[in-house]
């Protein structure tokens, strides 16, 4: 599987933007600024619903234009087997997509149609930063390996907020107040669904981890020695998840006991949207004793598990994109690395200068595209 052409409108800083690609390595050359790091974001967006650089779709569009539209031509296995993938990102509103020019779809619809793997200067972050940004590398595997996770991700978020609102509402009514009556009976119906869904949404990521822990235990090895020895766990927010079918009355009960403090608070307590992936390197929570080498090499693991993961459920290799990542990388690190993009059925490299390109026999073969030339050439894109 590989993307043979993308067309982008409006998308960051392109207005327009037509590139036509072959399998193997693509390599995107530009001063920063210039917006080779947006080409590759488009398709990490296209395929996984989320960008490794923002938190929400308002930024992927062009300043003064209410929406952004990722067009791709997507080659399969099968000679001239090409399906026509098109997401259109609003700054407000839902985002959409089409498959083959068909009938409008929600953007979740189409994750996990095309298997990605984005590696990045941020990959260290997976094991140094706050919770959120583990919480988002969940929701994107799983929203690739597990067909509908998207829906339940979105589902979940919809409850969570109204859920939310009310908890506001009843901070601010006293007991005399009527609407305080109504607001009681819907917080009720929206903590049964809170829960039910909550439960899905953590038992599915829960799975995602167990899938990850022998690839990611195995890969820490070959990269770090056999000495090294990682392993993950998922950190809920409350342990009555793992009383298996009897979770969701024990967790009702535990909200039972939280009502005042999140009525006092305004906002709920505990739920799959404060839980974490716990990072362990021999033995230790390797956020707060990795050194920032072994950070970069549990980050890489990580990504290169999912990797795994994607070939044996698709049966074919993922589209790998590398960006930016060789200029912050030691010599050790780009070796293992470069071994491992030289195998893949096609790769997207994104470099700031000439010198950052590898020079290994791999990529005497790449396809250097030059993003200043194609600055001044795109004025207009479309397939």
């Amino acid at each position: 599987m590989f993307i043979s052409r993308l067309a982008l409108d409006h998308f960051r800083s392109w207005e327009h933007c037509l590139l036509d690609f072959t399998p193997g390595v693509t390599i995107l050359q530009g001063a920063n600024g210039l917006g080779k790091t947006n080409i590759v974001e488009a398709i990490e967006f296209l395929a996984t619903g989320s960008s490794h650089r923002a938190s929400s779709s308002a930024p992927l569009v062009e300043r003064g234009f209410d929406k952004a539209t990722i067009r791709a031509n997507v080659n399969g296995e099968t000679a001239g087997h090409v399906t026509t993938y098109e997401a259109t990102i609003r700054a407000k509103g839902a985002n959409r997509a089409r498959v083959n020019g068909g009938p409008s779809l929600y953007l979740r619809d189409i994750i996990g149609d095309i298997p990605l793997v984005a590696f990045t200067p941020d990959d260290q972050r997976l094991v140094s930063a706050d919770p959120s940004e583990r919480r988002r590398f969940l929701d994107q595997t799983a929203s690739l390996l597990i067909r509908g996770y998207a829906d339940t991700l979105q589902r979940f978020t919809h409850i969570a907020k109204q859920r939310a609102t009310l908890l506001k509402q009843l901070n601010t009514t006293d007991g005399f107040d009527s609407s305080r009556d109504t607001a009681l009976s819907g917080l009720e119906i929206w903590t049964g669904q809170y829960i039910d869904v909550g439960l899905q949404l953590t038992r599915d990521r829960m799975a995602v981890i167990e899938r990850l822990q022998q690839p990611f235990r195995e890969l820490v090895h070959d990269l770090a020695g056999p000495d090294e020895d990682a392993s993950l766990d998922y950190e809920p927010s409350f342990d009555e998840i793992f009383q298996g079918d009897g979770a969701a009355a024990l967790i009702s009960e535990h909200f039972q006991r939280l009502y005042a403090g999140e009525v006092a608070r305004g906002r709920n307590l505990i739920g799959p949207q404060r839980d974490d992936l716990l990072i362990m390197l021999n033995a230790f929570p390797a956020r707060e004793f990795a050194s920032n080498g072994e950070m970069w090499m549990l980050g890489l693991a990580l990504k290169m598990a999912v990797y795994r993961l994607l070939e044996e459920r698709f049966g074919t290799q993922p589209i790998v994109v590398l960006d930016d990542v060789f200029a912050q990388l030691d010599d050790a690190r780009r070796a293992q690395i470069m071994h491992f993009a030289a195998a893949q059925h096609q790769v997207f490299i994104t470099v700031a200068a000439a010198g950052d390109i590898p020079s290994d026999s791999s990529f005497a073969h790449a396809h250097v595209i030059d993003v200043a030339a194609l600055r001044d050439t795109q004025d207009e894109g479309t397939l």
